[in-house]
């Protein structure tokens, strides 16, 4: 393929929805863009929707057009392990052809679309698959390239001032569902991205471990708290469904470490006291 009768595809992360965390190379990305497909998931979640809005009028060159469509819907229903996984590739299986579909009737070959994802694509994102199954098919030739964002993760970190990683132990970064079956190790941190309601409703019991938790992380509605989870887990739990019923959904996130190896304790061994924050606006935590 030449430059002149490809289709290039731009997988822009756009942070976890503040627009300060925007990267430059996101914006440079933005300007090179002719179209945008913007994914509608309902009037529940049109918040977000708006939000991209926002970022592409601010920060698209001149003539670009905005495309929407209505993204797949998945069926939520409680399931097994087995079933849930299997609803799931067939929801990035329906959202492949809807790809397929746009960048081949709405993309003209020489032009350059973009997708815009919260957070960083190439942390936890079904983009990326997507593209890729798109790419497999071969019925419609394109390039693609990924430009990183801020994730939700990194943003959690930092709002707590702490860190993701600890000298000498790994994190591990996983959907709610898998914490939940798997239990909690001494020998690592996690991060919980997804169904964190899972994981903190088998595990809220658990003692030694200290819980980093925020929903809404970078939005004027962020919602943070931060203790022992055994002290903090049951609260956390009722502000995610006030937070659900209030906005319709929630995007959340939680690290997750062992207090015997300073998860309670800063420097000279001085005990962190449980904290409870929320944005102006947001429910009082």
């Amino acid at each position: 393929m030449t430059g002149e009768d490809h289709r290039r595809i731009l997988v822009i992360g756009i942070g976890a929805g503040d627009p300060d965390h925007v990267t430059l190379a996101a914006v440079r990305a933005m300007r090179d863009c002719e179209v945008f497909f913007l994914l509608d998931k309902g009037a529940r979640v049109s918040e977000l929707t708006r939000l991209r809005r926002n970022l592409v009028a601010e920060h698209a060159g001149p003539g670009h057009r905005v495309v929407r469509a209505e993204d797949p819907r998945r069926d939520r229903s409680p399931t097994g392990p087995a079933a849930y996984q299997a609803r799931v590739v067939d929801w990035r299986h329906r959202r492949a052809d809807l790809y397929e579909q746009l960048i081949r009737d709405e993309l003209a070959p020489g032009r350059t679309g973009a997708f815009l994802v919260w957070g960083d694509p190439a942390l936890y994102d079904s983009t990326i698959d997507a593209l890729e199954e798109v790419a497999d098919r071969g019925a419609v030739p394109f390039t693609y390239d990924v430009i990183p964002g801020v994730s939700s993760v990194s943003v959690l970190a930092a709002r707590h001032r702490t860190t993701l990683t600890r000298l000498g132990r790994p994190v591990r970064i996983a959907p709610g569902r898998h914490v939940a079956a798997s239990g909690l190790a001494e020998d690592e941190d996690v991060a919980v991205m997804l169904d964190v309601g899972a994981a903190l409703s088998a595990h809220h019991r658990e003692e030694g471990w200290w819980m980093y938790w925020g929903a809404y992380v970078g939005t004027p509605e962020e919602l943070l708290v931060s203790g022992p989870l055994a002290d903090v887990a049951d609260r956390v739990l009722e502000l995610r469904a006030t937070a659900r019923e209030r906005h319709g959904w929630i995007m959340d996130a939680c690290l997750l470490r062992a207090e015997s190896r300073a998860g309670a304790r800063e420097a000279g061994g001085v005990e962190k006291p449980l904290r409870w924050r929320a944005a102006a606006g947001a429910p009082h935590c």
